[in-house]
């Protein structure tokens, strides 16, 4: 039987996420190697950009269209989304291993009897088979794994595939307007940020610990930020302590990101902190203790006070971008 590959484009307020980008390109890569058949699907209301996904090698997108699905409903997009992977036959799919991704992929799993890979950093194609690698014991491993079942799901971890420079190539985009949707779920209110940056899509990072000594402290993270475009994390120990809210916290209980560039500040490096943001293209510490364990993974790193060297980081960054 010739593989039917489904993409899943996922998306917030009507715009396409850059992590489905990724995830496009790499089951477009795989598809090349396997052979088969390709396309993508989105649910929500309005989606905009949905042609753009033939530039990442996808050259169909089925958008299930309701406006009740503007919002996430975990009831709502596994029923539907169940019912499209049934009636279409696909047999190998792709997810984003964001917040969305990670719980809807495994309700999917569970309803179609598929084998599941989540969090994958890497996926190659030995034969006609599909080797997907994901880290293990708080990402001090890294184990290859390949899916028995008959149909098979994979979640791929974001800002690790690289989604390439788009070509000019348009999806054709079938919208297929759903009639009733299952909202046992339903979001009833959502609360932003106010502009700030989600630290599991940023390229940069600039990350908090204890060592910021208090929240009073985190305005000159948000200034280094500010100057290089990026998103505010923090350690477990200042959540916990109140300074910083939980949708920034890094780590094992937080969120696991694979910025570009990745700022531990204050930060001493404990294992279940590690284990979020190790995966970083480059890491740079700031701390006091040149003997933390954040400095064994860093690229780069200052031992000093961060109140003396953050604000002279930020000066020759100002100056540097003047």
């Amino acid at each position: 039987m010739a593989n039917k590959i489904l993409v899943f484009i996922e998306q917030r307020n009507g715009q396409i996420k850059k992590s489905s980008t990724e995830a496009a390109r790499a089951a477009a890569d795989i598809c090349s190697k396997l052979g088969g058949y390709i396309e993508a699907v989105s649910v929500g209301n309005e989606i905009t950009g949905l042609e753009t996904i033939g530039g990442y090698g996808v050259s169909k997108v089925t958008h299930l269209k309701n406006h009740e699905l503007a919002n996430y409903s975990s009831s709502a997009y596994s029923e539907v989304l169940t019912r499209f992977v049934i009636e279409n036959n696909f047999n190998l799919l792709f997810f984003s291993n964001t917040s969305m991704g990670k719980d809807l992929a495994p309700r999917i799993a569970a309803k179609i009897d598929a084998g599941i890979a989540m969090d994958c950093v890497a996926l190659k194609v030995e034969e006609t088979e599909i080797t997907a690698t994901r880290p293990v014991y708080a990402g001090k491993a890294l184990i290859d794994l390949k899916i028995n079942s008959l149909k098979k799901i994979f979640v791929l971890r974001p800002n690790i595939f690289n989604p390439g420079i788009p070509s000019d190539s348009k999806a054709e985009v079938t919208v297929n307007n759903i009639e009733t949707v299952n909202l046992n779920v339903k979001v009833t209110d959502v609360k932003k940020s106010d502009g700030k940056f989600d630290v599991a899509e940023a390229d940069i990072i600039v990350s908090g610990g204890r060592g910021m000594k208090g929240p009073e402290h985190f305005h000159l993270l948000e200034e280094l930020a500010q100057e290089l475009g990026a998103a505010v994390g923090a350690s477990r120990a200042a959540v916990d302590a109140g300074w910083r809210p939980h949708g920034e916290q890094v780590g094992q209980t937080g969120k696991t990101v694979s910025p570009t560039l990745y700022f531990a500040l204050g930060i001493s490096g404990a294992i279940q902190h590690l284990a979020g943001m190790r995966s970083s293209k480059y890491i740079v510490a700031i701390n006091k203790d040149k003997d933390a364990p954040i400095f064994q993974v860093a690229d780069y790193g200052i031992v000093g006070d961060i109140f003396e060297v953050l604000p002279v980081l930020i000066k020759e960054i100002k100056k540097i971008k003047s």
